[in-house]
């Protein structure tokens, strides 16, 4: 059934059953107190629903024979025959089942339990749209990001006293990153009914000044993937090359024009594949459906960026070295507020990698690792000629291990704090080689900067005239050195394979991490669907 044929049986449904209600007799108390009954009856399974109405007095918000309850469920079903250009589970909503039960009710307990049945799928369907379909940590658990979940009762009671229509605009994030990411779900969906982007590009790679089948069909699919204005040309031209170094920035490869295997992989990859993408992307945008602060840091993963945002705009960003795909050292999504900087840190090695690494290295030779400091339980330096390791195992050895600030400090010379249950945090690091990588994830976990100091300075500038000049001086002094934020700054570490741009085309990236994957396999669990629409 299309969306508008399923609007006019609403239409026709609520009016049906409003003329029914208007034909009860005024004295008719016995089928209010089955209504009544029934609702108390059906609601006592959902303490949610059994508070609001027993609050309310068992009163109908959806069934009732006035303008009031004829518009509520004219909206209910209204916005339930449209979730799925919001990309949420349209089959858990039943709508064809709710209308038949509507349809059929001819009594006050049969309109007591559709009653019921109407609020219990009114709030599945807000919490969805609101805050996801899905619960985080249940997909990943590194996925910790704590969802702002509304009190369920509340819906009830704001709904109750809101405009049906307003209400419903109100719970999808009134991010523009939503909306982007909604516009593009269907335009995609369009393109499936269309085929899609055509077919794939044979061959290993192609490079400029070629031609042949391979780079006709290379054209073709740039063209419609939009990156390539209509052409007949056969050869891999000026306008091919930069048309394919459009796709590759878009796609966070290397921007050399040369079609070589991995743009051609990302070339490849189907419309389907691409709308999965933006659907998941949409699912995390609701899990992320609460205030970030005028001023935040984003870091997203899949990215390997860090960003600083400033009402909504990038005003600083810079490269990122994200956790390894591997162990326990992916790099986890959650949310935290930034406190302080340290310039000239220490860096306290972790107790998995003391035990993991450092320990069996030293049981080999007590010099291994010579830059790193052991120390006791006070943290005082204890020699290491005079202690046995091959004694001790990943539970008994007593030590702690610490390197002193210093140029090769694995910190580098600045970390950024916002102290987590996940010993996560910003730094730089020597190791500058990684950042000219295309794939970037090589840490333990936390991220690594390409421009520490830039971004100190960026975070600096609210609270100091020369940012530059007071971290300087600080760094000069080699010293380990605390600077406290004036005002926190929230951190946000997401992951997000496509998102979108202010303009060009919508950006998409590698799952480095499989997650994505996860999170699809979910929603599809979940009853989420693709679909081809007409445009």
């Amino acid at each position: 059934m299309t969306a508008a044929v399923s609007r006019r049986w609403i239409v026709i449904l609520t009016m049906a059953l409003g003329l029914m209600l208007t034909g009860l007799p005024q004295a008719a108390s016995a089928q209010v107190t089955a209504f009544k009954q029934a609702v108390a009856e059906a609601a006592a399974r959902d303490a949610d629903i059994s508070a609001f109405y027993k609050a309310n007095g068992y009163k109908s918000l959806w069934t009732g024979r006035t303008g009031r309850d004829r518009q509520r469920r004219t909206a209910l079903f209204n916005v339930l025959a449209s979730a799925g250009d919001h990309g949420l589970p349209v089959g858990r909503y039943d709508v064809n089942g709710l209308q038949a039960k509507m349809k059929a009710a001819k009594n006050g307990r049969d309109r007591g339990l559709v009653e019921v049945e109407l609020s219990r799928t009114f709030l599945q369907y807000s919490r969805d749209l609101q805050t996801g379909v899905l619960v985080p940590s249940r997909v990943n658990s590194a996925i910790v990001r704590q969802v702002p979940y509304r009190d369920r009762t509340s819906y009830l009671v704001n709904f109750s006293k809101s405009s049906p229509v307003g209400f419903f605009k109100a719970l999808a994030p009134k991010t523009t990153e939503y909306n982007a990411l909604m516009k593009e779900k269907l335009r995609m969906e369009r393109m499936l009914t269309k085929g899609g982007y055509g077919a794939q590009v044979p061959g290993k790679a192609l490079n400029p000044g070629q031609s042949g089948a391979s780079v006709v069909a290379l054209r073709n699919r740039l063209i419609t993937m939009g990156f390539l204005k209509r052409t007949n040309s056969q050869t891999y031209d000026a306008a091919m090359q930069s048309a394919v170094q459009q796709f590759q920035a878009a796609n966070g490869l290397s921007a050399d024009g040369v079609a070589g295997a991995g743009t051609l992989t990302e070339i490849n990859k189907s419309v389907q594949v691409r709308l999965q993408s933006v659907m998941v992307a949409m699912e995390r945008e609701r899990w992320f459906n609460q205030e970030r602060g005028k001023r935040h840091v984003l870091v997203n993963i899949p990215d390997f960026t860090a960003k600083v945002i400033d009402n909504g705009k990038t005003t600083f960003s810079t490269r990122s070295v994200v956790g390894a795909n591997q162990d326990d050292r992916p790099t986890p999504e959650f949310s935290d507020v930034m406190e302080f900087m340290v310039i000239n840190p220490s860096w306290y090695v972790p107790r998995s990698i003391v035990v993991g690494e450092y320990l069996p290295a030293l049981k080999r030779n007590r010099n291994a690792v010579r830059h790193i400091e052991i120390t006791d339980n006070k943290g005082r330096k204890v020699n290491r000629s005079n202690v046995n390791f091959s004694k001790y195992t990943e539970r008994t050895f007593p030590f702690s291990m610490r390197q002193p600030p210093s140029k090769g400090n694995a910190l580098g010379l600045v970390k950024f704090m916002f102290p987590n249950q996940y010993n996560i945090y910003l730094h730089d690091t020597p190791a500058k080689n990684l950042f000219g990588r295309e794939v970037r994830a090589y840490s333990h976990g936390c991220v690594r900067l390409a421009d520490p100091f830039d971004f100190a300075y960026a975070l600096l500038a609210k609270q100091t005239s020369d940012p530059e000049g007071f971290f300087q001086a600080k760094l000069a002094t080699g010293k380990e050195a605390r600077v406290n934020l004036k005002s926190p700054v929230p951190v946000h570490i997401i992951y997000r394979t496509a998102f979108t741009t202010p303009k060009g085309h919508t950006q998409f990236r590698r799952d480095i991490y499989g997650r994505d994957a996860q999170v699809w396999n979910a929603l599809s669990k979940a009853g989420v669907a693709l679909r081809a629409v007409q445009g």
